[in-house]
């Protein structure tokens, strides 16, 4: 897809694996005021920006602190979501109005600009052979990704690094690792199957496999197999933990079914989103609707699942005791855990009353005695 670019002769390539093909493009630079700007990208014009980079970036973050979502004490939690979810997939349309150029080699050409190739290559692919255009939160967005990459990110519960991919959730959230690590710690499970259902960066699969299990991995995003492989072989781990492109289980029994499978009930607004929306908790019902095909006798799942859909009615109480009850699976054990991520103490968060008192459990599954 092509585009004509503002006062340059011919057409540029549409880059973006994300944003939607601009139905037209203006000219900005370091003059471009946010105000300015904003009414611009919210009459759909999408902006190309000409000047330094680093003033690109600042002119981003106005624009973003103009569209962020604030605090309404009188919303109920319910409202406080769809308000927040509403003015968020606003900010993301309009956020990606702000263009850069990219030339051959995923070069930059603009002054300041970082070289950011290898981190367009790992986003992206093989470097585009013309000029084209993408917006300038996905080149920022794929730096950060590639960066994280890079460092990687500490898990105490494993106490090492894993190196989450471009496109897969980083596991910065460590309440479901210690719920299961604290669950399997003291358990042998040399000679067990395990069963790790959306592994993401293979974090679960990678506790189990720590105690001797031998465990199959699934996940459904492409990206996210390749990223908790190479996790797996990092950590001296790849001959027991094999991944596996899957709707969701791979074939077979399995002696324990691990899974933190994701906890709010609406769309995702990007592909990251994926590891924390499950429309219509379709993802949770069949994960619970399949545990007794693919347990074997005697077996355990492990099921890491937080409340705070319930906490924003977005799902009512009774959902998870119902689906288990039809499962024929009983809850044999349970731990919990308050979450420690910033959001949950800060009163500026829209949904801050129910991320304060979101709280995470781990369900220890059997099925249920005769």
């Amino acid at each position: 897809m092509t585009l004509a670019i503002p006062g340059r002769p011919g057409a540029a390539r549409w880059l973006s694996a994300i944003a939607p093909l601009p139905s037209r493009v203006g000219a900005a630079d370091d003059r471009t005021r946010a105000d300015a700007a904003l009414r611009r990208m919210r009459s759909g014009e999408s902006l190309l920006y000409g000047g330094d980079f680093h003033n690109a970036r600042q002119l981003l973050a106005a624009l973003g602190r103009r569209l962020a979502p604030r605090p309404d004490a009188r919303l109920a939690p319910g409202e406080a979501f769809l308000r927040e979810r509403a003015r968020r997939e606003e900010a993301q349309a309009v956020l990606h109005r702000l263009l850069v150029p990219v030339l051959p080699g995923w070069r930059i050409p603009l002054p300041r600009a970082p070289d950011a190739a290898l981190a367009l290559a790992e986003a992206l692919g093989p470097p585009p052979e013309e000029e084209g255009l993408l917006p300038l939160r996905e080149v920022l967005g794929a730096i950060g990704a590639h960066e994280w990459r890079r460092r990687g990110v500490l898990v105490p519960a494993l106490g090492a690094r894993v190196h989450p991919h471009h496109g897969v959730f980083a596991p910065v959230r460590s309440e479901y690792a210690d719920l299961v690590a604290a669950e399997l710690a003291g358990r042998d499970l040399s000679g067990k199957v395990a069963f790790d259902v959306g592994t993401g960066t293979g974090v679960l699969a990678f506790l189990a496999a720590r105690r001797g299990a031998r465990v199959v991995a699934t996940d459904s995003e492409p990206r996210a197999v390749a990223c908790a492989r190479e996790n797996a072989e990092r950590l001296g781990l790849g001959d027991r933990v094999e991944v596996l492109l899957a709707d969701l289980f791979p074939e077979g029994r399995a002696d324990l079914v691990i899974s933190n499978p994701p906890w709010i009930p609406a769309e995702p607004q990007g592909p990251l989103d994926r590891a924390v929306y499950d429309p219509g908790s379709r993802f949770l019902s069949r994960l619970v609707e399949g545990l007794p095909a693919h347990l074997l006798p005697g077996g355990e799942a492990l099921l890491v699942v937080s409340d705070l859909a319930e906490r924003l009615g977005l799902r009512p109480a009774s959902f998870l005791p119902d689906a288990l009850a039809a499962a024929g699976l009983a809850v044999a054990g349970r731990r919990t855990a308050a979450p420690r991520h910033p959001r949950s103490s800060d009163p500026g968060d829209p949904l801050h009353s129910a991320r304060a008192g979101e709280v995470t459990t781990l369900h220890v599954l059997r099925f249920r005695s005769p």
